[in-house]
Order: C-alpha cells, then sequence, then structure tokens
C-alpha cells in the first residue's frame, strides 16, 4: 500500500518490518470485504477504502516494538490484531453515518447515502462481526477482552453524544468522558494488542494504553477543532456538520465561556449551512479554536513525556511520531 504522508516517517523510525506488514493488514481488510455476497462486498469495500490513514493498525505495529523480542517472529498475529481494529474502526464510521445522515465520508458517497439505512447497518454489523471473528485466531482472552471493552465503550459514548445533542450546557468533563469513550478507547485497545500479542507483557500494554488514551483523546479534539475550522476540500465535509447535527464539541463550549453572543445561540435554530458556517466564525473569533488546540496539544506532550524509559530507542522515537501525527492533521 501507498503510505499517508503522515505514516510514512513512522513506519520508517519503527523499523523495515513495518510496511510489509501493513501491506499485509491492508491485503487482508480487501479479502475480507470481497468475501462478502454482493451487493454487500462492495459496501464494506467502500467503507473500507474511506477508512482514512490505518492510524490504528500502525499503532498496533509501533506498540509491538522491535521483532526480536516477538514470540512469534512472524508477525501473524499483528497482521490479524490489526485488522480487527480497523475492521471496529470502519464499522463504526459506517454507523455513525447513519446516526448523522451523512451523505459524504472523505469525499465518498456513504453506505447510508447510496444504499440506505439498512444497508448501512448490514455494512457495519458485518465489520464488526469479523474484527472479533479475525481477532480470536490470534487465541488470546485477554487480546479479545481489549478489544471488546472498546466496542462497548463506544457504543456507551454514541449514546452520551445523542443525549448531548443540543444541549445548552454541557460539563467539560462529561465531552471529554464521551471523547475517551468514542474515539481513544480504540487507541488504547491499538496500543494494548500490539504488546499482548508480540511480548504478552501487560505491565507495559498497561503503560502504553495510557499513551493511547492521550493521543486518542486529542486526535478528538482536535477533529472537533476540523469540523469548525476545515474547509470541505480538505475534511470531506462542510464547516459545522457536528453544530447542525447538534454535536456539542469543545470548541463550542469554549466559546460559550468566552461570547455571550454564542453562549445565546440555541442549535436548534441552527439549520443551514449559512448558519452553521456563521456560528463557526463566532467560534474563531473568540479564540476557542485555540484553546481547544493547546489543549490538544497538552495532551500529546503529556503522552510524549510519560512513555516508559525502558522502551527501545527506535520505539520511542516511532511513537513520538504518532503522537506527532496526531497534531499534523490539524497543520
Amino acid at each position: 500500500m501507498t503510505l499517508a504522508p503522515e505514516a510514512a516517517p513512522i513506519a520508517a523510525a519503527a523499523g523495515p518490518h513495518v510496511p510489509g506488514l501493513l501491506d499485509r493488514i491492508e491485503l487482508r481488510l480487501g479479502e475480507i470485504a470481497e468475501a462478502y455476497p454482493d451487493p454487500l462486498a462492495g459496501w464494506a469495500s467502500g467503507t473500507i477504502a474511506a477508512g482514512g490513514k490505518r492510524l490504528r493498525p500502525l499503532l498496533v505495529l509501533v506498540a509491538a516494538g522491535p521483532p526480536e523480542s516477538w514470540r512469534d517472529p512472524s508477525g501473524d498475529g499483528l497482521v490479524r490484531a490489526g485488522v480487527a481494529v480497523e475492521l471496529v474502526h470502519s464499522a463504526t464510521l459506517v454507523h455513525d453515518d447513519v446516526l448523522d445522515a451523512a451523505p459524504l465520508r472523505r469525499g465518498r458517497p456513504t453506505v447510508w447515502a447510496a444504499a440506505g439505512r439498512h444497508a448501512a447497518i448490514a455494512t457495519g454489523d458485518a465489520l464488526f462481526a469479523d474484527a472479533f471473528a479475525e481477532l480470536v485466531r490470534c487465541g488470546d482472552a485477554a487480546q479479545v477482552r481489549a478489544l471488546s471493552r472498546a466496542g462497548s465503550a463506544l457504543a456507551e459514548g454514541e449514546l452520551l453524544q445523542r443525549a448531548d445533542a443540543w444541549a445548552a450546557d454541557v460539563a467539560l468533563e462529561r465531552y471529554l468522558h464521551r471523547c475517551e469513550l468514542k474515539t481513544a478507547r480504540l487507541f488504547e485497545a491499538a496500543c494494548a494488542l500490539g504488546v499482548l500479542e508480540a511480548t504478552g507483557d501487560e505491565a507495559l500494554a498497561a503503560e502504553l494504553v495510557e499513551f493511547g488514551r492521550r493521543i486518542g483523546l486529542a486526535f478528538q479534539l482536535l477533529d472537533d477543532v476540523l469540523d469548525v475550522s476545515g474547509p470541505a476540500e480538505r475534511t470531506g465535509k462542510h464547516r459545522g456538520t457536528d453544530l447542525l447535527d447538534g454535536t456539542v464539541t469543545l470548541p463550542l463550549l469554549l466559546a460559550r465561556e468566552r461570547d455571550e453572543t454564542v453562549a445565546a445561540v440555541d442549535l436548534r435554530a441552527v439549520t443551514t449551512p449559512e448558519q452553521a458556517e456563521a456560528l463557526c466564525d463566532a467560534i474563531d473569533a473568540c479564540g476557542a479554536l485555540e484553546a481547544a488546540r493547546a489543549h490538544a496539544l497538552g495532551l500529546v506532550a503529556e503522552a510524549k513525556d510519560r512513555l516508559p524509559d525502558t522502551l527501545p530507542v527506535t520505539q520511542r522515537a516511532a511513537l513520538d511520531l504518532v503522537a506527532d501525527g496526531v497534531v499534523a492533521r490539524y497543520a
């Protein structure tokens, strides 16, 4: 596969084995999607193709460390773990598109838009089921538990987001908890699966889970910043899409504290792209975007600073680059 610009230096830093394993992960993802009967195969293939930069499978491989420390030098289990994490991620994207009635995903029509609600739900369900079918072949119950917890957290986070839709007052702590559930837990699982499959070192897995939590949380915060600041040609959606959906994010929370005009806005009254754009401009004008970005950058710095000193130099460098890559999405 051709690595995204952000991923290429990470793969190079992690070692020459990583690009080959990423290729194997990509091949296996394609095999799983193409094995479905038509038209499900086409929907699954399109969903996986629109999934992005494969950051989560890459994190599995980087968390595993250098090959000389692995219990299985073939890397077969790491490929399965990377595939499983990406399938869960893909499943959540297609289900999110149903909940958000999203016409586009990274500039491509969503399954929901192209084939309808029932097709999208079935596609997400199939991908989610195959994630665990793939992971169970590793024969490690701890890995299955880690991914299962992440899957449950995703559902809980989505329910919290729906419960908070259009709310006039959402506590910062509740918002951050929601982001941990919806996004950070899958980053945590990627780290845990990489370590558990490679070495079985549960203590190290716990430490890298904390790294995954922080960068996953930063990832979501910056994604929320991009919803307000990012042009459609870059994000694949119009500015303020989350606001139109009633989703209360960190930039809006901070802007409500800083600007009485923004605080007085009823999200239910924001019903057109033009109104959403105007609210985005107001959020930006009061400095809320920079404050949200600073919060995310602080999490990234913490993630890097608190990596274990015992990590091999190459692995630490690669993890640092993963953290930096989260920030690069915003630049």
